[in-house]
């Protein structure tokens, strides 16, 4: 069979909506996957699919509709674009709904090392290997009661983007992982945790004696955890838990959050809203980052952001919607951060504990407990108690809560730690006060 030319699929679909007067925004993924699942040494889950998916945007003099489908037959592809535009014409008109200008993408897509052909150099055989040895060696730790499971995955994808302004590009990512889930003690003392590990190839991968320790260690670290009295005390944010907060800072400054004023943010452009050691940047051109790319889902090219610099607020996350809706440029977050990046401090994540006379190294959060109209933060939290600048004991069964305007101003340290092979690349930072609410 023929290999399928999705560009020309999609700039064939173009020009029509063209002819038809319209405006068309035209998505296709490729994708292949394989995951493997095992547990207690058999293999518990086996897939291996690949799917392709085409998704249009119609716009009609500011009227829109969309479609998507896994059939792209022509006349299949035909027949959905005729019924995009009959619906868009009964549309309600949008003055925001409007396609963004066309920028010409002066990146080398190659250079940017998003896949690598080392993707399919290993066999499902060895994938399942791998899996099963990391499950045994994490389970002849005595204090490891149960497994809950380990895993190996891998996929490949090829993005192609053509809209009617003009602009046309695809390019192909991968990326494997390998991770464990454990659980340590019993019934009501029991904890449970993990950790795994991702890359663009699996030679970048790490060990499984490496992936063995840390999850080890993260899952018996809360064992014999105890309450703590309420009270107000500095929160020193593990590297891997600060997505509760940061993920809600990037709730706050969302562009449909902005217009619709439904956040704390609203109308704080170009103002000071965290401490000024705070810098807190996006950049997805970092050669094989885990977020990279070359473009946002509109085809805005792709360019490194501050959003906080030294504590001033200097973008929002933006469409072409919500930029215009505001009377902004967007800013290529269409498809949301890429890799999110806090500028590292001085200071080892040892240091930050040594400040701390009394309080708390937050290890998890859960639940909800987020208002972005009011900034207020509030939840169940895990984590190890600190006393005299060194930890403690585990804790548990508390909540903790701030509010983000506070937070962010009180970010008081940054450590020097961050996992360049995540996409929130967020170093452990201090916090100077958070209410813990406990006993």
């Amino acid at each position: 069979m023929a290999k399928i030319n999705y560009i020309s699929v999609a700039e064939n679909l173009v020009k029509k909506a063209k002819n038809k007067g319209a405006n068309l925004r035209i998505h296709i993924s490729n994708d292949k996957s394989f995951d493997v699942g095992i547990r207690n040494g058999e293999v518990e889950e086996l897939q291996e699919s690949a799917q392709t998916s085409l998704s249009m945007s119609v716009n009609l003099d500011n009227k829109t509709a969309s479609a998507a489908t896994s059939d792209l037959s022509e006349d299949t592809l035909n027949h959905l674009l005729d019924n995009a535009i009959e619906r868009a014409k009964h549309s309600s008109v949008d003055e925001s709904a409007i396609f963004p200008k066309y920028e010409k993408l002066n990146i080398d897509i190659e250079k940017l090392n998003l896949y690598s052909n080392d993707i399919n150099s290993i066999s499902p055989e060895y994938k399942i290997k791998k899996a099963k040895e990391l499950e045994s060696i994490c389970l002849k730790d005595k204090r490891i009661t149960l497994s809950g499971g380990s895993g190996f995955s891998n996929y490949e994808s090829e993005n192609i983007l053509v809209l009617s302004n003009g602009f046309s590009g695809s390019y192909k990512t991968s990326g494997c992982s390998l991770g464990v889930y454990l659980q340590a003690g019993h019934d009501v003392g029991a904890t449970q945790d993990g950790w795994s590990d991702s890359a663009r190839t699996p030679k970048n991968l790490m060990s499984n004696e490496e992936i063995a320790k840390i999850a080890i260690d993260r899952t018996v670290r809360l064992q014999n955890s105890k309450k703590v009295p309420t009270q107000t005390v500095p929160v020193i944010v593990d590297r891997y838990t600060s997505s509760a907060i940061i993920g809600f800072f990037l709730q706050c400054i969302n562009g449909r959050n902005i217009y619709m004023k439904q956040s704390i943010f609203t109308g704080k452009l170009n103002e000071k809203i965290a401490n000024k050691n705070v810098t807190l940047y996006d950049d997805p051109l970092i050669v094989g980052g885990p977020g990279s790319r070359p473009y946002d889902s509109e085809g805005i090219p792709a360019r490194k952001n501050n959003i906080i610099n030294q504590g001033v607020l200097e973008n929002y996350l933006l469409s072409t919607y919500s930029a215009h809706k505001l009377g902004l440029k967007t800013n290529g977050f269409a498809s949301g951060t890429s890799n999110l990046i806090l500028q590292p401090g001085k200071y080892t994540e040892n240091d930050l504990i040594k400040s701390v006379s009394k309080g708390l190294l937050l290890l998890s959060t859960l639940g909800q407990g987020t208002n972005t109209t009011t900034g207020d933060f509030s939840k169940g939290a895990y984590g190890i108690w600190i006393e005299n600048g060194e930890l403690s004991h585990p804790v548990s069964e508390i909540t903790i809560s701030s509010n983000i305007v506070d937070m962010l101003n009180g970010i008081e340290m940054v450590a020097n730690n961050p996992d360049k092979k995540r996409s929130y690349q967020i170093p452990t930072f201090k916090i100077a006060e958070m209410t813990i609410s406990g006993e």
